[in-house]
């Protein structure tokens, strides 16, 4: 059985910031888009486009800054936990741009910030899974602390598990390397294992379930 990779800080930090820079290039261009629009004394017909289309990607890059704070980087949140109220803003906020609904089955608690933020990486994996949109559900696994892990399900009118997310939440890639294109689940799994939880992904019924469970 192959190894888990593992990844040093100074690797794993600017993989990591490649991921969050990609995610906003596509709103922070349409940003810059609309402005040149808004500039052009030629185009004054589409000034009102223009600022809709401002308005509506400022709105989707903030989402995705809140989103990447908390899910990648260390956040304001003071101590070693983090309250599931906040998860729940900015996982909704984020899936507001999203095809797929969100069902946030997590009671208000305090839950450490590794367990938080493998939360908030697999319901990006989760998202994914429905590409033509549906729902994902996000619930804990064993009350009221999750103690037992963490339960995530997509149901839509295509569902699939996404290219090698399997093996990548297991930290063993099936070539063997990590790139920044492929950081994301590798990360949601290194996130698991810290939280003393394992990470499998199945397709049943049109159904996909993403299971963090206590590690045996």
């Amino acid at each position: 059985m192959a190894d888990i990779v593992e990844l040093d800080g100074p690797d794993l930090a600017a993989m990591l910031c490649s991921r969050v820079c990609h995610d906003l290039i596509s709103p922070v261009g349409a940003i810059g888009n609309g402005l040149e629009v808004l500039a052009d004394p030629e185009q004054a017909e589409m000034a009102e486009f223009a600022q809709e289309l401002i308005n509506n990607a400022a709105k989707q890059a903030r989402a995705k800054l809140e989103f990447a704070r908390l899910a990648f980087g260390a956040s304001s949140t003071q101590g070693t936990q983090i309250d599931t109220r906040e998860a729940e803003k900015v996982a909704q906020s984020y899936m507001s741009g999203e095809k797929a609904d969100l069902e946030w089955n997590i009671e208000p608690v305090l839950l450490p910030k590794n367990k938080v933020k493998m939360i908030l990486n697999l319901l990006l994996i989760s998202a994914g899974s429905v590409p033509r949109g549906g729902t994902v559900t996000v619930s804990l696994d064993g009350a009221p602390l999750g103690e037992e892990g963490a339960i995530l399900k997509s149901t839509g009118k295509k569902t699939l598990i996404p290219h090698l997310v399997g093996p990548l939440l297991a930290g063993k890639p099936e070539d063997g390397r990590i790139d920044a294109q492929v950081i994301q689940p590798y990360y949601a799994g290194l996130l698991a294992r810290e939280s003393g939880l394992d990470v499998t992904i199945e397709l049943v019924d049109d159904v996909v379930t993403i299971a963090a469970v206590k590690t045996k």
